[in-house]
């Protein structure tokens, strides 16, 4: 599945209204820590509080009434999960999504609140997309994935190609971009539309030190699964594996990775 900077300006058209066109915020303070200028987009502020209503929002509004009328099934730790519920509840498609039994309960009730279906696993012993599967072809549903399918990543790009027109706009370029990176689906949507748009621009993706799977991937050249053992207080980053696409695109756009330990402290 091909992901090119022309799926990522038509999710852009599809979104427009939908979600919020975040802004790119200077800090002062960090400003001086970097000894450079710094640019944060903020995508806290985003609909639903994540960026993931891009990417949900994207493939829900691409499926056909055939396919809508069995609903969706997706799975998720909570961000996806409330993108997804938010993007069926405006499309009138009804939304299930497998969540942890340990998720955080603000993004659990949040989920049930926009209208989805939740549905509880074990995320030490249980397969989330296993489960999502059978239920989705127990329902004769639609899977929507949180980051491997190239719909959502064409949605999750268009925070790059935001990023980008509104630091050209600013007449600040930025020699750098950081992202953070789980799955890959924002990181992969987002270099794709950064490197379309600024030639000189290197992409960085950031990790937890103890989900490092996409450095570890890295290292050796094909993807790497981290132990089952591994922890981390970033409920929205702990991805065993990095997807086949995005690892795909990761692989060919980033500079390199960086991993931090003080996102597991």
């Amino acid at each position: 599945m091909k992901v090119d900077i022309a799926d990522i300006e038509q999710a852009a058209l599809r979104l427009d209204g939908v979600s919020v066109r975040t802004p790119l915020l200077q800090n002062f303070d960090l400003d001086q820590v970097a000894g450079g200028r710094v640019l944060i987009k903020p995508e806290n502020l985003q609909v639903t509080g994540s960026f993931k209503i891009r990417g949900a929002y994207n493939r829900l509004s691409q499926l056909t009434a055939a396919e809508a009328a069995n609903g969706v099934v997706a799975w998720s730790s909570g961000n996806h999960a409330q993108g997804v519920a938010a993007a069926g509840t405006m499309l009138d498609i009804q939304t299930a999504i497998v969540m942890p039994h340990d998720a955080p309960k603000t993004k659990v009730d949040n989920t049930r609140r926009l209208g989805g279906e939740v549905i509880s696993y074990d995320r030490y012993t249980g397969d989330r997309e296993a489960i999502a599967i059978e239920l989705a072809r127990e329902r004769g549903a639609e899977l929507v994935p949180s980051y491997d399918h190239a719909q959502i990543i064409a949605g999750q790009g268009t925070v790059g190609l935001e990023l980008a027109e509104d630091a050209i706009e600013m007449e600040l370029p930025p020699d750098q971009v950081l992202i953070p990176c789980g799955g890959g689906g924002l990181s992969s949507g987002s270099s794709l539309a950064l490197k379309s748009r600024l030639s000189n621009v290197d992409v960085f993706a950031v990790e937890p030190s103890n989900f490092d799977d996409t450095a570890r991937s890295f290292e050796v050249g094909e993807r790497q699964r981290i132990s089952d053992d591994a922890r981390s207080i970033c409920d929205a980053l702990q991805t065993p594996m990095p997807g086949k696409i995005t690892f795909g695109i990761n692989r060919r756009q980033f500079c390199l990775l960086y991993t931090s330990d003080a996102a597991d402290e």
